[in-house]
């Protein structure tokens, strides 16, 4: 009884070496056929019904926001173009988004917020908002990390809402 049943295990495992894998990697598509057995194309480059296929198409840019006085969502246009005393400068993303961003490492036990796109004087933003966190933390110390080639500040923590509102409110 061992016997056959050692043999039964040998044959299903060659099946499964022998059979194409399905839905995965090339193995399992179709080789290429000569040009003759595909059908004939013709390629017409402005035909009247391309607009129907355009708007299906994502656009090239991102499109510049429509200009309201407030917006549902709280999300407000950048006011600053770089030319302020301050001596430091955010640059949106294409998106128009403020970039600051969460970072979570060793299971979410480390909360990183991180600010990129910073031009000028890092150091002095920085401070900035090492100042506002510290503010938040009723006085108590917050660690921070610049890159200065890269143009971005870590804080250890999750600060995010706060310190997107205070670049807004800046003006970035």
């Amino acid at each position: 009884m061992a016997a056959s049943a050692k043999v039964m295990l040998r044959h299903f495992v060659r099946s499964l070496h022998t059979q194409p894998a399905r839905l995965s990697s090339f193995r399992s598509s179709q080789p290429v056929q000569p040009l003759e057995a595909y059908p004939e194309v013709e390629v017409v480059h402005n035909p009247p019904e391309w607009k129907y296929v355009e708007r299906l198409l994502p656009p090239s840019t991102v499109p510049e926001p429509v200009a309201k006085p407030t917006y549902p969502s709280g999300w407000q246009p950048q006011r600053a173009n770089g030319d302020n005393s301050s001596g430091y400068f955010v640059a949106r993303t294409k998106n128009h988004m403020v970039p600051v961003y969460l970072h979570t490492r060793f299971r979410g036990q480390r909360r990183l917020t991180v600010v990129r796109r910073v031009q000028g004087d890092i150091w002095a933003l920085e401070r900035d908002l090492r100042s506002i966190v510290e503010q938040a933390r009723n006085g108590k110390l917050c660690a921070t990390r610049v890159n200065e080639l890269s143009g971005q500040i870590y804080i250890h923590g999750d600060y995010v809402d706060l310190l997107r509102e205070h670049l807004k409110s800046k003006g970035f």
